[in-house]
């Protein structure tokens, strides 16, 4: 197992592998001086061998991939019963599942509550009538004894279990975790189909909500998840996350624990403008920003465009720009807010860096990064 650094050239072996799968080339800059991580961390395992790009807080290897792993789970809601899996001195440990496990724990507790079933429509020939009797299919049937019939049947085979069916079967692949298999058993008279993630169609109400964290855990497995050709028995992929999202979804979920009003990616059109700020109260707008900072002057001007839109379209004067620390050197002693616009437009902006270094259990990480922020909130 190898430990590589998020913005560093990584090896030349896996470089040229990278190099040679295109499905890779969105997460990394490929240029004449090597090949580096686009902000992306995670996992890859070619012909046997694991990579772990993780973030570079600290200058130990297990230990940054710890806190990158305690942000994934507090992040993405996943709640393990065994946090013993998340010790990276573990070198069978993969994410991926970790993810994996939770899904299918989370799956089969609400299969055990019932499968979700709902009506969908079936054309049949049958030998007697059975709902509506289709006409025009039965012109070409005048000789036959079955009859063409349209009828509404209670079934499990339907676009939501066809999905779950699907995601189990992908998940297979890289681990043979006893519940997914049950899950599977579940569904034996569900119809396994390629689902394009693209044009899901899946709507969730009163009757099928519990299945919605189980849904939202598949897809997002699937979308980080980039697999490549096979050598062997071997599985090559690559499990990448945007650090960009992981820190956005760590510290909203952690500011809603001290802020209860927060609200987290609230989305509103102000005209044809579409605004969804990453943290939303009635005193502040919080945004998050994966991006280095070293100075005032390196502030973008895109940046402060997009604060100063916020705060005047939903109307709160006081807004800020929260970095992670390792990524900052000097933004802590930026003690006055920036001033944007003026007069009744004015809107102030703070810059502030989140220290993410700790070395400890998860329960303890969590609460010292809670009292980080309030500190700075």
């Amino acid at each position: 197992m190898q430990f590589l650094n998020e913005n560093k050239n990584i090896p030349s072996t896996l470089a040229q592998f990278i190099k040679e799968n295109k499905k890779l080339h969105q997460y990394f800059d490929i240029n004449f001086s090597g090949v580096q991580p686009k902000n992306y961390c995670g996992f890859i395992s070619i012909d046997s061998e694991n990579y772990f790009i993780v973030p570079k807080i600290t200058d130990s290897g297990n230990q940054n991939l710890n806190i990158f792993i305690y942000m994934l789970l507090y992040g993405y809601d996943i709640k393990l019963q065994n946090l013993d899996l998340i010790n990276s001195t573990n070198t069978k440990f993969r994410i991926i599942e970790l993810f994996i496990k939770f899904f299918a724990d989370t799956l089969l507790n609400e299969f055990k509550k019932g499968v979700f079933k709902q009506y969908i429509s079936l054309q049949e020939n049958l030998k007697t009538l059975r709902g509506k009797y289709l006409i025009k299919n039965n012109f070409n049937n005048f000789y036959n004894q079955n009859i063409y019939c349209e009828f509404d049947e209670f079934s499990m085979d339907n676009e939501l279990n066809r999905f779950f069916l699907f995601a189990i079967n992908i998940f297979k692949r890289y681990s043979s975790y006893s519940n997914l298999y049950r899950c599977e058993a579940v569904l034996d008279e569900v119809a396994l189909i390629n689902v394009n993630l693209k044009k899901l169609n899946i709507y969730f109400d009163r009757i099928n909500s519990r299945f919605k964290h189980s849904f939202n855990l598949a897809l997002m497995i699937l979308q980080k998840l980039v697999p490549m050709a096979e050598k062997g028995a071997e599985r090559n992929f690559a499990f990448l996350f945007d650090m960009a999202e992981v820190f956005e979804k760590f510290v909203g979920r952690i500011y809603q624990e001290i802020d209860s009003s927060a609200i987290l990616q609230k989305q509103r059109n102000f005209g044809s403008l579409v605004l969804k700020p990453d943290i939303l109260t009635d005193s502040k707008i919080v945004d998050t920003k994966y991006k280095k900072l070293n100075r005032q002057e390196d502030l973008s001007v895109q940046d402060k465009y997009q604060m100063f839109v916020y705060g005047t379209n939903f109307k709160v004067k006081d807004t800020m720009l929260l970095y992670p620390k390792h990524l900052i050197d000097l933004i802590n002693t930026i003690k006055e807010p920036l001033k944007l616009g003026d007069g009744d437009n004015l809107i102030r902006l703070e810059l502030k860096s989140l220290d993410l270094n700790f070395d400890g259990e998860f329960e303890e990480f969590v609460d010292e990064i809670k009292r980080r922020l309030e500190e700075i909130i």
